[in-house]
């Protein structure tokens, strides 16, 4: 990814983030946001990923549901959100980023993997429409 579509898309993650509520921006407090251009290629042979565009973000951790007080998590939780996965969903058929749509899918892509950290599945997110 050139640094002009890198930089217009975490233009774009900063406009989205600003206008998210505060207890969004405590959830991130916790559990960080990191950004990167694409899943390595562990990560997509771990979820069977043969795309690296295919995949918009992901939550690394044990979700909240899943806790246990006598086990501490072994690994640290974090949500990456991918900019090629969610630039591929905000393009239309001429290969132009729609603005209005990137700044939805960052929108979708952040709840939705900070869904996952309270323990929610795909069909939970579904239905609240961050699929």
């Amino acid at each position: 990814m050139n640094d002009s579509l890198r930089n217009f898309f975490d233009e774009h993650l900063k406009l989205v983030l600003d206008k998210m509520p505060p207890r969004v921006h405590e959830l991130i407090d916790h559990v960080p946001l990191h950004v990167e251009d694409y899943p390595s290629v562990e990560t997509m042979a771990e979820l069977g990923v043969r795309r690296r565009d295919a995949l918009c973000g992901l939550y690394t951790g044990v979700p909240l549901s899943e806790r246990s007080a006598s086990e501490p998590p072994m690994l640290p939780d974090v949500v990456t959100i991918y900019r090629e996965g969610i630039l591929s969903q905000s393009t239309n058929n001429r290969n132009e980023v729609i603005v209005e749509e990137l700044r939805r899918q960052i929108h979708i892509t952040i709840l939705h993997e900070l869904g996952h950290h309270h323990g929610m599945d795909e069909q939970d997110l579904a239905e609240l429409g961050y699929d």
